[in-house]
Order: structure tokens, then sequence, then C-alpha cells
């Protein structure tokens, strides 16, 4: 799983828009890097909890 995970990291690095003034190219990999964990936790935190118990069964 971590080899695949370093080959999409990767994949996003380098299919980065290059001029885009939305979003601007990170250079730098470490930078990418933290950037891409920054958004990854955002979207996370935006996203809509269901509590356990709504999975659990009930017999």
């Amino acid at each position: 799983m971590a080899k695949t995970h370093f080959f999409v990291l990767l994949w996003r690095y380098m299919n980065q828009p290059l001029f885009s003034r939305q979003s601007p190219a990170t250079l730098n990999p470490q930078r990418f890097w933290y950037t891409y964990r920054v958004k990854y936790l955002e979207r996370c935190w935006c996203q809509n909890f269901l509590p356990e118990e709504h999975f659990r069964n009930r017999g």
C-alpha cells in the first residue's frame, strides 16, 4: 500500500497545473507534501460524520 500511495502522490505532484492563478504549482516536493496533507485534512474535516451506532447490528 505504501508503494501505491507514493505513486499517487508522485502522480499528483507531476500533474500540477503550472500556470493556474487559483492553484499555483509547488515546485518543492516537501512543500507539496505539506500542502497536500493540509488540504486532505480540510476535506476530511468538512465531511459529515455518522456515529458508529448507525452501523451496528440491532439483534
